[in-house]
């Protein structure tokens, strides 16, 4: 008896020694979030380097952090995206533990503004004592920003001198009148490459995504009447004939006027065109919200921006927020996305375009995204989408005919265009039930989408490519908690 009991102990911790093992080896290369955060200077990168690094890289993304997957899951379980751990999707647990919770960028870390920081002040902070916090830390005020997501005060401060954003950081984070610190992360939209076309009419295989969505169908029942969707991107051109009437309002981060861009306007086209061109929701109303600065090889946003972005938008009554950008995971970003999930807004991101071989990209790697991959018009996985077990679903992006300013078109392609269209869909969805909660949309998405690729759920293209008119069709169940993610028992009418 007693030999069988000590075989038993040894059997157990075989067993918990493997499990161990296993759980060391899913260590992923992204970095979590930490906890919270008078315009006298540019905005932008300024010395340093350039963020961009080298590496493999996609066309539109900034830079991939060192290492290399080199091998990954077929799919992922059934009830949807795993955070539990592993390169393509860590747990915020898991994310916070390894840095301790704190806002100091890994060591590694290129793309942020090389001499600022963000920070975050509780309101209740008069002007001496943040004067005095300036002082203290031989920091220059740039610009401040009251959030109504989160009940505090954004400081974005320029360092003088020759410190390291890191070494600044964590000082202030040991200063405890700071509720948070971290740097200035920058983000890149997601395009790919252009090629320069003549329009062409609804229907022509250049549109090849309207019939895989299956829109027409679902134009029938919904076309986004009245829903607002915030396009936070480069600028818009609201004088362009796919979008007369389309914006509702709009918002500039950016402090020198800039001419609309073109990403922007394909943004928005994909979601609310409605002239030779059909957008996903023609009849739905755009936040134009400029956060990323055209100039240069490719456009470019901060935390800061993308802040002052999200707040106006949700204090502007969006019902979805298009993120057509990816980056570095953001601790500031993710707890001003958790406030607006909580709120009932329904976030929508591009996976990103640096393929294979990169770590998540954020916003979309963020548990409160619905992230989005692109695929082509054979319903294949487009070469520089995102992998990932954060990834939902799927939609065209390969070669993608949108409209840019000055009345112009180009066809392009990039997992931008893949996040607008599923956006779109949303606000179709919206339409047809306004009470949805983001979870329930998310559900119905990823229970009606058709599937691709291995069978069931995979880290290509989520739960499978989208179907407007299954989402608007079908009869669902309530999510039963609150952040769950299962895919709800759905039945569709006839397709």
């Amino acid at each position: 008896m007693n030999m069988q009991r000590t075989a038993l102990h040894c059997l157990i911790a075989a067993m918990v020694l493997v499990s161990a093992e296993s759980a060391l080896a899913q260590k992923s290369f992204s970095r979590g979030p930490s906890s919270n955060i008078s315009v006298n200077r540019p905005t932008g990168p300024s010395g340093g380097g350039d963020f961009r690094g080298g590496g493999n890289r996609g066309p539109g993304w900034g830079g991939i952090v060192p290492g290399i997957i080199v091998a990954v899951p077929q799919g992922y379980p059934p009830h949807g995206p795993s955070f539990d751990g592993g390169p393509y999707g860590p747990s915020r647990s898991q994310q916070a533990n390894r840095r301790g919770s704190r806002g100091a960028p890994p060591a590694n870390e290129r793309r942020l503004v090389p001499d600022e920081v963000v920070i975050e002040l509780s309101n209740s902070f008069n002007a001496q004592q943040i004067d005095a916090l300036q002082r203290r830390h031989r920091l220059t005020r740039i610009e401040s920003q009251a959030l109504q997501l989160s009940g505090t005060t954004l400081y974005r401060w320029h360092i003088p001198d020759r410190r390291s954003v890191a070494t600044v950081v964590r000082a202030l984070e040991a200063d405890r009148v700071v509720a948070s610190a971290q740097p200035n992360y920058l983000f890149t939209l997601q395009d790919g490459e252009v090629k320069s076309e003549g329009v062409r009419n609804e229907g022509d295989a250049a549109q090849y995504e309207l019939a895989k969505l299956h829109l027409p169908q679902a134009h029938a029942l919904a076309k986004g009447d009245n829903v607002l969707i915030a396009v936070i991107d480069s600028g818009i051109d609201a004088n362009h004939p796919e979008l007369a009437g389309s914006i509702a309002d709009s918002f500039d981060t950016l402090e020198a006027a800039k001419a609309p861009h073109q990403h922007g306007t394909a943004v928005a086209g994909l979601i609310a065109a409605h002239g030779k061109l059909m957008g996903a929701a023609p009849e739905a109303r755009i936040l134009a919200v400029r956060t990323f600065d055209p100039a240069g090889a490719a456009a470019e946003g901060t935390t800061f921006n993308i802040l002052k972005g999200l707040d106006w938008a949700v204090a502007h009554g969006a019902r979805i927020i298009n993120m057509s950008f990816a980056g570095p995971s953001d601790p500031a970003v993710h707890r001003a996305l958790e406030s607006a999930h909580k709120k009932g807004i329904v976030l929508v991101a591009a996976a990103g375009n640096a393929g294979i071989t990169s770590p998540p990209l954020y916003p979309a790697a963020d548990p409160n995204v619905i992230a989005v991959a692109a695929t082509d018009a054979d319903d294949k996985l487009f070469e520089q989408s995102n992998r990932g077990r954060h990834i939902a679903i799927s939609a065209p992006g390969a070669q993608i005919m949108v409209a840019v300013p000055d009345s112009g078109y180009e066809v392009s392609s990039g997992t931008s265009y893949s996040a607008a269209e599923v956006s779109g869909i949303v606000a179709l969805m919206l339409q047809r039930k306004a009470d949805l909660t983001p979870d329930q949309v998310r559900a119905i998405l990823r229970a009606t989408a058709k599937d691709l690729g291995p069978k069931g759920p995979d880290i290509m293209f989520g739960a499978g490519l989208a179907d407007a008119f299954g989402a608007l069709t079908a009869e669902t169940a309530p999510v039963a908690a609150a952040g769950a993610r299962p895919i709800e028992r759905v039945s569709t009418g006839t397709r």
